[in-house]
């Protein structure tokens, strides 16, 4: 089968470019080899805690240099998806500034009364008494979005619960479940193309999850690269009923491609 012409990038930010705030070996070469020829890319993630300008410093600290411009957050995507659906709408948050940020750019007003969404993303400190606001302004109404469906986040001393785990529980309470903007949902990988203008047909998704990078890349209709990096085997990926387009060990393989 003849190899598409790749003319765009998007990019996992976790077990593809770093692992544990550590940059994986290839990724500097990479980046800069997509800098140097002026081919665009988004380096993506689930993750709605920080803001566009915090993950380019934590890159910086791990020695990759991302512009800002180059990263496409849930939180983004589901700024991006409410400009559209209800332009100049309100919301009730449970999030960070990540998430915030992007709604307050996007023009949403956030308040606790009569909200036209409940938006739920990721959040170091989940506040009971706001769980249950949450639940309320649903029950009476409020259509409620969520970043992403990730059950469990990383941390030094195990999984904490994410936003999926949350909205599972406040879907309990109300009944009512959530629309997920991010990964796996191709609105996030649709939304970052048109961020960047370019097209599916000449676009790459390199992930390191079959799950959410490879179907969501798929289903988008772009090549798919799952990288051997971080979480999925080549073992596991072989279990899944869809395939990447390719199988890699590492963003290094891509860097050599390039001759970077």
């Amino acid at each position: 089968m003849t190899r598409r012409e790749i003319r765009s990038w998007l990019m996992d930010m976790d077990g593809v470019l770093v692992h544990e705030e550590q940059a994986i070996p290839g990724a500097d070469r990479f980046l800069r080899a997509l800098r140097e020829r002026e081919i665009p890319f988004l380096v993506l993630t689930n993750n709605s805690i920080y803001t566009r300008r915090d993950l380019a410093a934590r890159l910086r600290a791990s020695g990759l240099e991302v512009p800002e411009e180059a990263i496409w957050t849930s939180a983004l995507a589901t700024a991006t998806f409410l400009e559209g659906q209800r332009p100049g709408g309100s919301a009730f948050v449970i999030g960070e500034s990540g998430l915030t940020t992007a709604l307050h750019e996007a023009g949403y007003t956030m308040t606790e009364r009569d909200p036209d969404y409940v938006i739920l993303g990721e959040t170091r400190t989940y506040s009971f008494e706001r769980i249950a606001r949450a639940i309320r302004l649903i029950v009476d109404g409020a259509r409620f979005i969520a970043t992403n469906p990730d059950a469990t986040g990383p941390s030094p001393d195990g999984p904490l619960p994410a936003t999926g785990s949350v909205a599972a529980l406040i879907s309990r309470a109300t009944g009512v479940d959530p629309y997920y903007v991010g990964k796996p949902n191709p609105m996030m990988m649709r939304s970052a193309l048109n961020a960047i203008d370019a097209h599916s047909e000449s676009a790459a998704m390199i992930g390191d999850r079959m799950d959410t990078d490879v179907i969501a890349g798929l289903e988008a209709g772009m090549e798919t690269i799952l990288v051997l990096t971080g979480v999925t085997t080549r073992e596991e990926a072989e279990r899944f009923p869809f395939r990447a387009s390719r199988v890699l060990d590492s963003i290094a393989d891509l860097a050599d491609e390039l001759g970077a």
